[in-house]
């Protein structure tokens, strides 16, 4: 077995921050609680149950000697929507800032210049 071969197994034990998994060559591996799905994750338990099979990405290897796997689906495509995603979220709040600072600015010269709006 080699990082980043896909190997199957079965979840043997749900824990707070991850899943540990029986390998089908016996051997271990653990899924972090990060590496379970692309989204946010609160529980483990919503995603993986005792005995349920998974299929899963290697990734390295623990000090402990147990694989460390992955379940997320980390392709370029995905990739590139996160961040395509991420920038457009910053670029919504900077212009969103931005307008109220202008705003506030706008208020502040008008207030120093004497100028009040009539009615």
């Amino acid at each position: 077995m080699e990082v980043g071969q896909v190997v199957k197994g079965k979840v043997i034990e749900v824990l707070k921050f991850g899943a540990n998994v029986e390998l089908e060559n016996g051997e271990k591996g653990f899924i972090h609680i990060s590496k379970i799905s692309n989204q946010y994750v609160q529980k483990v338990e919503d995603f993986l149950k005792v005995g349920q099979e998974v299929e899963a990405k290697i990734i390295g290897k623990g000090r402990d000697g147990k694989w460390e796997l992955s379940l997320k689906e980390e392709t370029k495509e995905n990739e590139a929507e996160a961040k395509k995603e991420d920038f457009e979220r910053k670029l919504q709040k900077f212009l969103k800032d931005s307008q109220k600072t202008y705003s506030e600015y706008k208020r502040r010269l008008d207030k120093k210049q004497g100028i009040t709006k009539r009615k």
